[in-house]
């Protein structure tokens, strides 16, 4: 392990190990598989793994206009992985779909023709991708909380399952194909197979959840306006998904095994639930009159913050479906 650049350089045994001490108070439930398609491995020398991302990080900034590289996570052709965007901070990889999610750019272009991927490689998908499963519990694997770019459309961010205007990302040979088929068929057993005998870590309480309703919201190290901040954790923003692991005089601690602190004032309860069924509408308003603003895929996770009727508001802003459609 070394860093360079503000990243840090893992073999896939490190990654494993690091991910385990780590604290990340926002919620996360889907792991994104990207493909960088450039840099590609011709850029690759063996040992420019920092070199490559500073490039991506200066492109995504001064080209892009972002406040940093879009990626948590780029995994190399020699199956080494290195840090990006910090993983208590929202990645910029599928428009409107980044909030709850950890971004993996995979280097190299897998598309049929170009770049044909090293086993080290693929080991270090599967793994690094099983490692995030059990870290945030994703359990059962799924093409739910393990998704493609392709399926996802440009312009709108409405999965579509890669009809629409859409990307060949991850690569239209990606563990042998970028469909939802082949997702199913070809990746998500390899990473079933990294996990298999591998139990997850059970969570010390039922966790319960909140939005953070303030502009930002600054996390501690105990249960007092007076204790410190937290070193390594940054203030949560507007809108942000926590966990609630415990109460304690009106603070509520966010994280399993760190003791990280927020004011319960400024979080207000949500209730996490599952759509049921395919092609969920979510509207400006708690009605059928009201404009579609995007649609759902069963099984994909929301969280409720309130309900008027037959109907439930999914965001800060207004998006509500009709409570029948999740579950």
């Amino acid at each position: 392990m070394d860093t360079k650049y503000g990243f840090t350089r893992f073999t896939l045994t490190e990654f494993e190990q690091w991910l385990g001490t780590i604290s990340v108070s926002r919620v996360v439930d889907k792991v994104q598989e990207h493909h960088t398609w450039s840099p590609r491995y011709a850029q690759f020398t063996g040992n420019n793994h920092f070199e490559m991302q500073k490039g991506m990080r200066d492109h995504h900034i001064g080209h892009n206009g972002w406040a940093d590289i879009g990626q948590h996570l780029s995994i190399f052709p020699d199956g080494m992985i290195v840090t990006g965007r910090p993983m208590n901070n929202t990645p910029a990889c599928i428009y409107g779909n980044n909030s709850r999610s950890v971004c993996i750019e995979n280097v190299g272009d897998f598309d049929t023709g170009q770049d044909q991927m090293t086993d080290a490689q693929k080991e270090a998908i599967v793994k690094a991708t099983a490692a995030l499963v059990r870290r945030f519990s994703l359990a059962p694997v799924n093409t739910n909380n393990i998704v493609y770019h392709h399926w996802y459309d440009l312009n709108t961010g409405q999965r579509t399952n890669g009809t629409g205007v859409t990307k060949t990302c991850p690569g239209t040979a990606f563990f042998g194909g970028n469909t939802v088929a082949d997702c199913r068929n070809n990746f998500l057993p390899l990473v079933e197979q990294a996990l298999t005998g591998v139990p997850f870590a059970p969570s010390v309480a039922t966790p319960t959840y909140g939005v953070v309703v303030s502009d930002t919201l600054n996390v501690r190290v105990s249960s007092s306006a007076s204790a410190a901040l937290a070193a390594t954790q940054g203030p949560l923003e507007t809108g942000a998904i926590i966990r609630v692991f415990r109460e304690e005089n009106g603070w509520y601690k966010i994280a399993n095994s760190k003791e990280y602190w927020v004011y319960g004032k400024w979080v207000k309860p949500v209730t996490q639930r599952t759509v049921n069924t395919d092609d969920s509408k979510g509207r400006a308003g708690p009605g059928t009159s009201f404009e579609i603003l995007r649609s759902f895929m069963k099984g994909e996770t929301v969280y409720v913050h309130e309900t008027s009727g037959n109907w439930s508001r999914i965001a800060l802003d207004d998006l509500w479906v009709n409570s029948s459609l999740i579950g």
